[in-house]
């Protein structure tokens, strides 16, 4: 068996579960249910018998809507995040799972707990997507409504985490004594209550759960802001990038990469890993029909009029999705999800550029729909395929790929199958997950992913901050503070 070569930077892969975007075919005769516990059984158990860091989950408050009517073509079921996570969990041994979870409409002692109790159950598996909720669209379905300014909402989350974080460290080492003997089970000076004044919380708790096998779970965020990549230079331990083209990553890469320094971090204490998805042939001809193929059935005739819609930011009755773009020019009509701009003349001049290559290309509404959004970023031959993703991490433009596979559960099989075995032969990727050398238990999610565990607070900082079983997490929170954004659903 070949063995990873030191010399060379290894790849990370990560499986994004399909099924909350427009790249899933749930109409294709191979795909299954998006929210029957077998898709996700089969499709963790895949990645890890690929050998992949770890599972990773979008999250989706709301069913999409467009002119006030659900928009059900692109996604099938958005289930709740923790509850798959842990029932992933318990269905392997290695791999990590990890969900996306808004900081918006969630509360940090809630939510603390509850991926504390998952880290635990799944032997420090866990990864947390940190990201706001930016609308009211998905603020009416909680009970405040609305939605947070811009400002206010990246305050909240970065308080949120900060809490979060004190939550997690709040248990000593050797505060569990498990004395029985003296009858003591645990030392309650090892166990400090959390006390928090800010402008988003104020909270005295104390966790309910001792520190987990990897310290905390993973933070990963997908901030892209200047203020962002100032925050994952601070704190995040993943960015889910979008940056997926070749040059563009490697400046996106120094630029992170290039501010850890200043937060006392080194390179490898941050992993890079943009969203990706692959068409796979026997040879890069038939990869790249493939790839149309793929392309065509992501963009439904209804996608592909919604599309149109938004960026005209009015209904089109009657447009063919097999004919041509509307002759009309967008106007003054109601601003629709996902449309390019409020301003005209913005509107005017993306259907132009719209109008000139469909005609160049000779595209009808949905080929040119699924030109401009159902994009691969790896099409070819599995010796294709991976030599680009070699060629990307060994030129610092990612540090490996969240791939997205079209197909529930089994579009990841193939690429399991034919391209990880060629990773391995150039001795860019594991063998093997790596036991712990001394307890040779499973490994944590860190130790898969190379990072570091966290440091524990001694006791000094509770002692300091208000004695036994009282510390502060307030004063760390800058009001101009960014945190990451939400990956559009």
């Amino acid at each position: 068996m070949t063995t990873p070569d030191p010399a060379r930077r290894q790849v990370h892969l990560v499986a994004h579960f399909p099924g909350v975007n427009s790249a899933t075919v749930w109409s294709d005769p191979a795909s299954g249910s998006q929210i029957d516990f077998a898709s996700f059984r089969h499709f963790a158990r895949t990645a890890e018998r690929g050998l992949f860091d770890y599972v990773f989950l979008a999250e989706g408050l709301r069913l999409r809507e467009h002119g006030g009517r659900i928009h059900d073509l692109d996604v099938a079921g958005r289930p709740a995040t923790l509850a798959i996570l842990a029932a992933m969990a318990s269905v392997t041994r290695n791999i990590g799972v990890v969900g996306t979870l808004t900081s918006t409409f969630n509360e940090p002692t809630e939510l603390a707990r509850q991926l504390a109790t998952i880290d635990h159950l799944s032997g420090g598996r866990v990864g947390w997507n940190v990201v706001t909720s930016p609308d009211a669209f998905h603020g009416a379905n909680f009970r405040r409504g609305g939605f947070l300014p811009y400002a206010e909402r990246y305050t909240r989350a970065e308080e949120f985490v900060a809490l979060a974080k004190a939550l997690w460290d709040s248990w000593e080492a050797g505060a569990i004594l498990a004395d029985r003997e003296a009858g003591r089970f645990v030392d309650p000076e090892r166990v400090h209550r959390i006390r928090h004044r800010g402008p988003q919380f104020d909270v005295a708790a104390t966790s309910t759960v001792p520190r987990s096998p990897q310290g905390y779970p993973v933070i990963v965020q997908a901030g892209d802001s200047p203020a962002g990549r100032d925050f994952a230079a601070a704190n995040a331990e993943i960015i889910f990038s979008r940056h997926t083209g070749f040059a563009d990553g490697q400046q996106f890469y120094r630029d992170v990469k290039g501010r850890l320094p200043a937060a006392g971090r080194d390179e490898d204490s941050l992993l890079i890993l943009p969203g990706a998805s692959f068409a796979l042939g026997d040879t890069d001809a038939e990869a790249r029909e493939r790839a149309r193929e793929i392309s065509l059935a992501q963009t439904s005739p209804q996608t592909a009029v919604a599309w149109v819609e938004a960026i005209w930011g009015r209904a089109l009755p009657g447009l063919d999705p097999d004919g041509r773009l509307p002759d009309t020019e967008p106007g003054e009509g109601e601003q629709r999800q996902g449309q390019v701009s409020t301003r005209v003349e913005d509107r005017i001049a993306r259907a132009a550029e719209l109008r000139a290559r469909a005609e160049a290309e000779r595209l009808t509404v949905r080929e040119l729909v699924a030109a401009e959004t159902a994009h691969h970023t790896f099409v070819g031959s599995p010796a294709t395929i991976a030599a680009e993703i070699d060629r990307y991490v060994q030129g610092r433009a990612s540090d490996g790929f969240v791939l997205v596979p079209h197909l529930t559960p089994g579009g990841l099989d193939e690429f399991v199958d034919r391209v990880v075995p060629l990773l391995q032969e150039r001795g860019v990727f594991r063998t093997e997950y790596a036991v712990d050398p001394v307890t040779g238990a499973n490994p944590t999610l860190r130790r898969t992913l190379g990072l570091p565990e966290p440091q524990r607070p001694d006791s000094a900082r509770y002692r300091a901050e208000g004695g036994p079983g009282d510390a502060s997490a307030a004063e760390s929170v800058p009001e101009d503070a960014a945190v990451p954004e939400e990956v559009p659903a």
